[in-house]
C-alpha cells in the first residue's frame, strides 16, 4: 500500500511549489495543461476550480478521462477568447519555452487572471553551462531532458533573463521559488537552480492577501521610484498621487459609514467567476 508520504514524494517539486503559491479554492486556467496532472493535483490539494487549454488531442482526451474541464486549442491565441479577470490565476508551467510568441503571452495571462504562475527550466544552471563548455554539446538535464532534434523547446531562457523581461514589460514578481533536484535553492539561483516558479501580477494591480492600505502603499512606493522624488504628504503634484489621495479618502469614508464585522476590513476580497 502506498503511504501518504510516498504519494507526496511522487508529486513533481514544481507542482508542490505552485500549490503553495495559490489560494485555496481559487479559480485557475492552466495554459498548456498537458494531460492534466497539475490541474488534478491542485483540485485535490487546494480545492481549485477552473479549466485547461491544450493543443494535443491525446492529452485533451486524458484530461476528460480524469474529469477535468479542458478546451482544445492553442494557448498563443486561446487566451484572447477570455474576458479580463476571468480567473484568479493563469498558470504557464513549462509553457514559455515551447511557444513562439513568448513576449505577449505573460501579459495576456495577467489580463485574464488576477495573478499568474510561470514555471520554466533554467538554461543558465551550472550543469548546463558545464556540458556546453566542456563537451561542446547541447545540455541534457532533468529539467531539459531532450536532445536538440526532438525537443519541444524553442526558447532557452535563464532566471535572470525572465526577471529582465518582467522589468521591461511592467510585470511584478510577487514571489519566486528556485529548485534543484527537488530541493529549494536560495543562493545564486541563476547559477545553482535547475528550474524556477514565479508568482506574477501586473504592476499597480491589487494583490491577493494584501490589505487595502498595503496595496496603496506599494503603489505610492512605485510612483516614488519611477519619478525619483518624494511625494509630499499635503502637496500632491502629480495626477496619479491625487487619484490615490482621493481613493484613500473614499475608502476611509466608506469604512466609517458601514458597520463591518471585526477583521472584515483587513484584506481585499477578490471576485471569482462562476
Amino acid at each position: 500500500m502506498t503511504t501518504h508520504t510516498e504519494q507526496t514524494n511522487l508529486v513533481p517539486p514544481d507542482y508542490r511549489i505552485i500549490s503553495e503559491l495559490i489560494d485555496s479554492g481559487a479559480r485557475i486556467l492552466d495554459s498548456g495543461c498537458g494531460s492534466g496532472d497539475l490541474m488534478a493535483f491542485l483540485v485535490r490539494s487546494r480545492h481549485t476550480r477552473g479549466q485547461g487549454i491544450e493543443l494535443n488531442e491525446l492529452a485533451v482526451r486524458e484530461c476528460v478521462e480524469k474529469g477535468l474541464d479542458v478546451c482544445h486549442g492553442d494557448i498563443e491565441s486561446g487566451l484572447l477568447e477570455y474576458p479580463a479577470g476571468s480567473f484568479d490565476y493563469v498558470i504557464l508551467n513549462q509553457s514559455l519555452q515551447e511557444i513562439r510568441q513568448a513576449d505577449a503571452l505573460p501579459a495576456d495571462a495577467l489580463r485574464v487572471g488576477r495573478g499568474g504562475i510561470a514555471g520554466f527550466p533554467n538554461f543558465a544552471w551550472i550543469g548546463s553551462r558545464g556540458r556546453l563548455f566542456f563537451q561542446g554539446k547541447s545540455p541534457i538535464t532533468a529539467a531539459l531532458p531532450y536532445r536538440w532534434y526532438d525537443s519541444p523547446n524553442v526558447r532557452f531562457l535563464s532566471i535572470d533573463d525572465f526577471r529582465d523581461f518582467c522589468n521591461q514589460k511592467g510585470i511584478e514578481v510577487l514571489k519566486a521559488r528556485y529548485l534543484r533536484g527537488g530541493k529549494t535553492v536560495s543562493c545564486r539561483p541563476n547559477l545553482l537552480a535547475e528550474a524556477a516558479v514565479f508568482l506574477l501580477t501586473a504592476e499597480h494591480a491589487s494583490q491577493p492577501g494584501l490589505s487595502i492600505m498595503e496595496t496603496i502603499m506599494k503603489i505610492i512606493a512605485k510612483l516614488k521610484r519611477k519619478r525619483k522624488a518624494v511625494i509630499p504628504a499635503h502637496n500632491y503634484s502629480c495626477p496619479e498621487a491625487q487619484n490615490i489621495a482621493d481613493y484613500v479618502g473614499r475608502l476611509l469614508r466608506a469604512k466609517n459609514s458601514i458597520r463591518m464585522q471585526k477583521g472584515a476590513w483587513s484584506t481585499v476580497t477578490r471576485p471569482t467567476v462562476g
